[in-house]
């Protein structure tokens, strides 16, 4: 059974809101809930059914749609999940649903080759490849860097839409360094893409400047009242990361003019696939190379210096040479010890 636009808001609200372990959800409050993504999506204004959020209900229950949702009802009145772990966007897409998906596929692949949908080829590439491997079960005939076992992918299209929609934000985040979990208040404003992992850049409620945090690091997040989002309303994000390798940054933070020698073996290389936008050739010869980029010092920058091991060294500036100098220190000793 193929689903159409509208039901599927409606499940996708009530999944997201008993997915939230945070409130008790009566059938009034999913019948609210769902009504405002329908005017917010569509521009519904007519509201929903009583009996329509009955049957959308009962619908998920079902294996119908092959959601088999473990919906149940607590003192008689409230909603929830019994797994607290499951969503129905874990759930199989069914056959004619994967042939719309299909259909659309080869829609985009129409457009492939105008300038505006550039960006675009590689999602398609593995739009079909992703589809092909689903429903046909054939051989995998191209691969992107990908890790299968990755933390926190789940979340990006909700907070796409939280972001979209100027929504703040409940999350549970777990820093590396943390023991436990902590819960905070975000204005949700970027989510950006760095060595395939997946970051979102937004302010704190309590704080003044943008922090960054790692998706695979939410635990979880609860949508708020829109009442309380602040909008971003500082640089254009696009000139934000200009001057920076990776997704460590401050709004403090300015870009130095960083000096860097290639030995002749990596030159090719690095001529083929600078290291930043910025790089600028400075000298050429028998001895390798030397370049210049104009980033900001972080620890991306660092790793990125120490990923070309002993062929490469710092010239300038001090600060970053010695922090370099340091960290190859600190390994030689963990091999001479």
């Amino acid at each position: 059974m193929a689903t159409n636009k509208l039901a599927l808001i409606r499940y996708k609200t009530i999944d997201n809101c008993l997915r939230n372990r945070f409130r008790k959800w009566t059938l009034e409050d999913l019948i609210e809930k769902v009504a405002d993504s329908l005017y917010e999506y569509e521009g519904i204004t007519s509201g929903i059914s009583k009996r329509t959020i009955q049957g959308d209900i009962q619908m998920m229950r079902s294996d119908r749609l092959g959601y088999n949702a473990p919906i149940i009802v607590i003192d008689r009145k409230f909603y929830t999940y019994e797994d607290d772990q499951y969503s129905i966007t874990n759930s199989p897409i069914n056959t004619m649903d994967m042939e719309k998906m299909k259909e659309i596929v080869a829609l985009l692949k129409q457009f492939n080759g105008f300038n505006y949908f550039d960006e675009m080829s590689e999602m398609i590439a593995r739009l079909e490849n992703n589809l092909n491997k689903s429903s046909d079960k054939t051989k995998n005939h191209i691969q992107f860097e990908s890790n299968n076992r990755l933390k926190g992918i789940e979340h990006l299209t909700p907070l796409y839409q939280a972001i979209l929609n100027q929504t703040p934000l409940l999350i549970e985040y777990r820093s590396f360094r943390a023991k436990e979990s902590k819960q905070d208040i975000y204005h949700p404003y970027l989510l950006k893409e760095y060595r395939n992992r997946w970051f979102l850049i937004t302010k704190p409620k309590k704080g003044t400047t943008l922090i960054t945090l790692a998706l695979d690091r939410i635990e979880a997040f609860y949508t708020l009242s829109k009442d309380l989002y602040i909008p971003y309303e500082g640089v254009d994000f696009d000139r934000y990361f200009d001057d920076t390798i990776g997704v460590t940054k401050t709004q403090k933070d300015r870009a130095c003019r960083v000096i860097l020698q290639f030995d002749p073996y990596n030159s090719p290389y690095v001529k083929t696939k600078p290291l930043h936008h910025s790089q600028q050739l400075v000298k050429e010869d028998e001895n390798g190379l030397i370049i210049r980029i104009d980033v900001v010092l972080n620890f991306e920058l660092e790793r990125e210096i120490l990923g070309f091991g002993e062929n490469i060294k710092v010239l300038s500036p001090k600060r970053l040479a010695d922090s370099i100098k340091r960290r190859l220190e600190k390994a030689n000793l963990k091999y001479n010890s």
